[in-house]
Formats: structure tokens, C-alpha cells, sequence
């Protein structure tokens, strides 16, 4: 199977999915999705297949979504003419529509019957996070950045798994301000399973991987399937409709208005570095008292 934005292999009872965009630190186009989306439908229909491992090439596992527009021309279906008038992004209606097209396909992380396993290093930003909660384990290293700052002044998550792993003050923590953790904290506060030297995580994913091999696929189906429902139960599911929906009210804040002007007027990169500047090293901290110099930098004990 050949994809554009990622790479697609099964071997030994597993397939690994590797977002492929190293050069844009895996940022998430459209079309990146949509390639996902049927790389993990082939590997749930796939019998020798007992689960996922979703990873990131290069320095980082995601860096979030790709804000520059390239990879959105996907097509929605084969029968998709020029001579319809199709949506774009302007109404309120288009962007919650835009924003659910591309949360189905995110999704089928949390729908599909196999197990999925997040093996996360340096960046996982933004929609990096909306990918890696969506597994059904996330395994780090005690390196990788785990962010929102999107969450700062362009709109809020399009996918929201942070409260039922973390519980709503570290969701709040972390989503009201864009602050990052470390790999190693976010195992503290149990955003990930396990977080693991770098050097390390590739086999500590892969022995897990193992071990699923060794058990019937339509077991481990059952097994998962159970406590997806239970988070269904706890409105897991309907809370991400319900988030795609909140993400065009943050698109429309005066603050988001700023973002789009300044990222017409200057460009997109000294957009985002003058907007993370006034946080410092952007650093929040797990243990201890949050002490920082006049440049927003914690101090070290």
C-alpha cells in the first residue's frame, strides 16, 4: 500500500503507521488524515493484524495541524464536480462542518476494533495531542513536549480526550494556558502509560506489541470495546462532536480574529514566535512551585 503523508507496514501481528511529513514535523494536513483514516480501517479489517503502532518520523511525533492550507483539496467523495458549489470556510455552519469532517476521520483511533498504541518523541503539540489521546495507550519518552498552544489565541480542541485521562484540573491546566509538560510528567498525572528514556521507547512499544500479538484479535476487540463504552457512558464520544462544535466558538474571538490578521500582515511563523515569547520557556510544572525569572522561565530548584 503506498501513501503520500505516511508510511504503512505489518509485520509480526502489528502495523505500524509512521506520519511521514519529518520535514514539517508531522504536521496534520487534511489529506494526511484521510490517509490515516484508511491506513487504520485496512489494519482493523486485516486478521494478521492484532494492533496498531502509531509513531512519527523525524524529531517529532506531531507538531499539530498543518495551519499553512497546504494538503486541503481532498475530495469528499468520487462523484465531486466542478460544477457544484461546495463549502468552503467562511460560515460559522462551514467550519463546524470542516472541523467534524476531519474529526471522523481522527476518530476511527477510538472506533476501530483493534487496539491502538501512541509511541510518542519530541513534539506532540496540538492535533499531535488530539492523535495520541485518541489510542487506547500512549507510551512516551520521558523527553517528548506534550502542548496545547493553540489554546493562547486561536481557538480551543477539536478533539477533547485531555479530561478523561488527566481529570478537569489538569485539563484545565494545561488547555487554559498552552503550557507544556515533559513525557515524564505527563506519566505523573496519567496523560500517558508510560513515559520511557528516548532511547528506550521504541522497544518498550514494540515488547507491548508482543504481548498483544500473543492473544486472539477478537478478544482483544472485546476487551477494548467494553471500556470504550464505558467512556462512552461517561459521554467520551459525544464530548468530541461537542468540541468540534466548541472550536469554532474559539475561531470567532476577537483573539483568533488577531491571529489570522498578524499571520496575514507578518506571516505564520513570526506570528507564532512573537505570540509564544510572552510565556517564556512555556513550561508548566508538575512537582513543586512554578518560580520564574523576568523572561517567564522557570527556575530550576
Amino acid at each position: 500500500m503506498s501513501f503520500r503523508n505516511i508510511q504503512y507496514e505489518v509485520e509480526r501481528g502489528r502495523a505500524r503507521i509512521t506520519l511521514d511529513r519529518p520535514a514539517k514535523l508531522n504536521a496534520l494536513t487534511l489529506e494526511l488524515q484521510e490517509e490515516l483514516n484508511e491506513a487504520l480501517w485496512e489494519a482493523d479489517n486485516d486478521r494478521s493484524v492484532h494492533c496498531v503502532i502509531l509513531k512519527g518520523a523525524g524529531r517529532a511525533f506531531s507538531a499539530g495541524y498543518d495551519l499553512s492550507g497546504e494538503g486541503r483539496d481532498v475530495a469528499v467523495s468520487r462523484v465531486q464536480s466542478e460544477d457544484a458549489e461546495y463549502r468552503g470556510y467562511q460560515s460559522i455552519d462551514d467550519d463546524a462542518w470542516q472541523l467534524e469532517r476531519a474529526q471522523r476521520y481522527r476518530m476511527a483511533l477510538f472506533d476501530m476494533h483493534k487496539p491502538t498504541i501512541a509511541q510518542v518523541h519530541g513534539y506532540c503539540l496540538a492535533g499531535g495531542n488530539d492523535l495520541a489521546l485518541l489510542c487506547d495507550l500512549v507510551v512516551a519518552a520521558e523527553d517528548a513536549v506534550f502542548a496545547f498552544p493553540p489554546a493562547r489565541d486561536l481557538g480551543a480542541l477539536p478533539n477533547n480526550m485531555w479530561i478523561y485521562h488527566v481529570g478537569p484540573q489538569w485539563a484545565k491546566r494545561l488547555t487554559l494556558t498552552g503550557d507544556s509538560i515533559t513525557g515524564a510528567e505527563a506519566q505523573q498525572i496519567g496523560l500517558v502509560l508510560k513515559a520511557v528514556p528516548s532511547e528506550l521507547l521504541e522497544s518498550e512499544v514494540e515488547q507491548l506489541a508482543d504481548r498483544l500479538a500473543l492473544i486472539d484479535p477478537d478478544l482483544l476487540t472485546a476487551n477494548k470495546r467494553i471500556i470504550n463504552v464505558a467512556l462512552e457512558l461517561m459521554g467520551a464520544r459525544t464530548l468530541q462532536r461537542l468540541a468540534a462544535e466548541n472550536d469554532v466558538r474559539g475561531h470567532n474571538t476577537s483573539a483568533a480574529r488577531a491571529f489570522r490578521g498578524s499571520v496575514q500582515e507578518k506571516g505564520l511563523r513570526q506570528t507564532l514566535r512573537e505570540r509564544d515569547a510572552k510565556f517564556g520557556d512555556g513550561r508548566a510544572r508538575v512537582n513543586g512551585p512554578e518560580i520564574r525569572d523576568e523572561k517567564g522561565h522557570l527556575v530550576d530548584d
